[in-house]
C-alpha cells in the first residue's frame, strides 16, 4: 500500500512539475501577452468580487493602448495556433483564465479583498505604461493548471487531485 501511495505521489509530483514547464511559450512575445491578460483579468476578478469597478475603469483607460496591442496579439496566437477555432479556444482560455482566478480568491476567503486591492495601487503607480509588462511577468498570475501554448494540455483534475491528496491519504495511512 506504501509503495502505492508513493507511486501516486511521484506521478502526481512529476505531472505537476511537467504542467509547470508547459506554460512556458516558445516565443516571449507570447508569454508577455499571457501574462498581460492574466494580470487584467486578475484585476477584473477583484474589481468583479470587491466592488472595486471604478478602480478596473481607471486601470483599462490608462493602460487601454498596451491593453489592446495585448488582445491583437493574443487573438493573432490563437488564430496561427488553432486555424479557424482560434477566437473560440481564445474566448475558452479567458473563460477558464477568469475562473481559476475566482477559485483562487475564493480559497483567500475575506481578506481576498484586501490582499488584492494592492495590485490596483501598484499598476496604478507605475511611472509609465511600457513597464506594465514587466510588471505583469514579476507578478506569476498565469495559472499552470490550466496551461498556455499549443500542445499544452491543462493539468487534468484527476492529477491535480491525486498529488493534492496524496499528503493527506499518507497521513491518514500513516495513523
Amino acid at each position: 500500500m506504501r509503495r502505492l501511495l508513493c507511486g501516486l505521489v511521484a506521478i502526481g509530483t512529476l505531472a505537476a512539475s511537467g504542467a509547470q514547464a508547459m506554460v512556458q511559450c516558445p516565443e516571449p512575445a507570447d508569454q508577455a501577452a499571457f501574462e498581460m491578460v492574466a494580470l487584467k483579468t486578475a484585476l477584473m476578478v477583484v474589481a468583479t468580487t470587491c466592488d472595486s469597478g471604478d478602480r478596473y475603469n481607471a486601470f483599462v483607460r490608462r493602460y487601454q493602448p498596451s491593453l489592446v496591442d495585448t488582445d491583437r496579439s493574443l487573438s493573432s496566437y490563437f488564430k496561427r495556433h488553432y486555424g479557424a477555432r482560434g477566437q473560440q479556444e481564445y474566448d475558452r482560455y479567458a473563460t477558464d483564465l477568469a475562473n481559476t482566478q475566482s477559485r483562487g480568491g475564493l480559497t483567500q476567503g475575506t481578506d481576498f479583498c484586501a490582499r488584492s486591492a494592492a495590485l490596483f495601487d501598484e499598476v496604478m503607480a507605475l511611472p509609465t505604461a511600457t513597464q506594465l509588462a514587466s510588471y505583469a511577468a514579476g507578478k506569476d498570475l498565469v495559472p499552470a493548471a490550466i496551461g498556455v501554448c499549443p500542445g499544452a494540455a491543462p493539468a487534468k483534475p484527476v492529477v491535480k487531485t491525486a498529488a493534492t491528496s496524496a499528503p493527506a491519504a499518507k497521513r491518514t495511512a500513516q495513523k
